[in-house]
């Protein structure tokens, strides 16, 4: 239990007061509202069985004084383009002073650039970057209305973040709000919420958990948080390398949920130290045929053998995780470079074989050349160039065809040779 006790220290060092976390928590939610705001408007996810949750928050929130105002429905997968807009309305005839939503990353995600648009106006793609929403309210002296997060799923950790993910359903292509002025005000994550989560969005949303440690920790080498990245990225892994399994067999085993909740947070965590990069970008040009965190794990492989000479000592450290699991038995203490890159990702390819997780893009249903086209056209978008600047071998636009193209290709038909390395 020691893994658990060190992820709820390095949640608590990263988010102090401001979240709660745990099980039989969801009650908490009209103290930490009380002081933001008293008129309410209450966004959540709707789903079989979501009403008792949503019950137990309004009466949380009336009995601490908080009136709700307005209810809204919350954003399907992905949080398209259309249901953030809708979503603005509804905010904009309610007007509330304070925001409290429940809901997943979509929905959580749609509120954060809602919020955006209902106080600083203009469309989405004004915003689309890295500060552009601080700079906005700098311009106008204008401040955001405080939203209250409350977490319903293990996974993108949007709860804790200044991220949001927006999708142009017609296009197929996500693009990212990233700016602190939009991490939520208080945040509450009950465990206890995440039993209804089926086998496979159980698996997606803890890969993606992985995703962002595994990522944050390639791109830390050098830099000021690097060892406080492997001990986040080290404890994060590791519990869903041991407990995705039972939590996908067993929805009640409160354990196995304790540690994917511990887990998701820690990669909410990572992405406030450092950013996600080239996984992360492959996976917005997957979104109509992929969940985000399986994209995300999918790719992720193929990325490290690409990373793998410069990302040795992390490298062996995940590798460790993996052979005490049991997926190798490579000696990733005495490999180097793309040797040591291929025999991670050999481990993490059997991870997913053994959890039914597809482990190439030829394998999911609806894949084309299309959608490598598009992947290597949103590469060069300048609205996405920060997830190229993130890679621990930093790639210019200029280097996407002859370095990412051959990383897809091999995504594709899992053929790892395939993968060149920069010199």
């Amino acid at each position: 239990m020691a893994d658990f006790e060190r992820a709820r220290q390095l949640i608590r060092e990263f988010q102090g007061d401001k979240y709660v976390f745990g099980t039989g928590v969801l009650g908490e939610v009209g103290r930490l509202t009380a002081d933001l705001g008293k008129h309410a408007a209450f966004v959540y996810d709707v789903f079989p069985g979501n009403e008792p949750f949503v019950n137990r928050i309004k009466d949380s929130l009336a009995s601490a004084g908080v009136q709700v105002v307005a209810g809204i429905e919350g954003a399907r997968p992905n949080a398209p383009r259309e249901d953030l807009y809708r979503i603005t309305d509804e905010l904009k005839a309610a007007n509330p002073d304070v925001i409290v939503v429940m809901g997943g990353g979509s929905t959580i995600d749609a509120v954060k650039s809602a919020e955006v648009l209902r106080t600083l106006g203009g469309a989405i793609t004004d915003y689309f970057g890295t500060g552009l929403v601080t700079a906005k309210l700098k311009e106008t002296g204008k401040t955001l209305t405080p939203v209250v997060a409350v977490q319903t799923a293990a996974s993108t950790g949007a709860h804790l973040t200044k991220y949001s993910n927006i999708t142009d359903i017609q296009s197929g292509q996500k693009k990212l709000v990233v700016d602190p002025a939009i991490v939520p005000t208080r945040a509450l994550f009950d465990y206890d919420l995440t039993r209804s989560m089926p086998p496979g969005f159980t698996a997606d949303g803890a890969l993606d958990g992985v995703s962002h440690c595994l990522e944050v920790l390639y791109d830390s080498m050098g830099k000021p948080y690097h060892q406080r990245m492997m001990e986040v990225a080290e404890v994060g892994i590791r519990l869903v390398v041991e407990y995705l399994e039972r939590a996908m067999k067993d929805g009640n085993d409160m354990e196995a949920r304790t540690a994917l909740g511990l887990a998701t947070d820690l990669g909410g965590y990572a992405i406030m130290l450092g950013g996600t990069n080239g996984a992360h970008l492959t996976s917005f040009s997957l979104v109509d045929i992929l969940s985000h965190g399986r994209a995300c794990y999918i790719m992720n492989p193929y990325y490290t053998v690409f990373f793998a000479p410069a990302v040795e000592e992390p490298l062996r450290m995940v590798g460790r995780i993996f052979k005490e699991a049991g997926f190798t038995t490579a000696s990733v203490e005495r490999l180097r470079g793309r040797d040591l890159g291929l025999a991670v990702a050999e481990a993490m390819i059997s991870f997913g074989q053994k959890i039914g997780f597809p482990t190439t893009l030829g394998e999911v249903k609806g894949f084309t050349e299309e959608h490598i086209r598009r992947a290597l056209a949103a590469a060069k978008d300048p609205a996405l160039k920060m997830k190229l600047e993130n890679m621990p071998v930093p790639m210019t636009a200029e280097m996407v065809d002859d370095y990412m193209g051959p990383i897809l290709e091999a995504a594709r038909t899992g053929n790892l040779n395939l993968i060149r390395n920069v010199s």
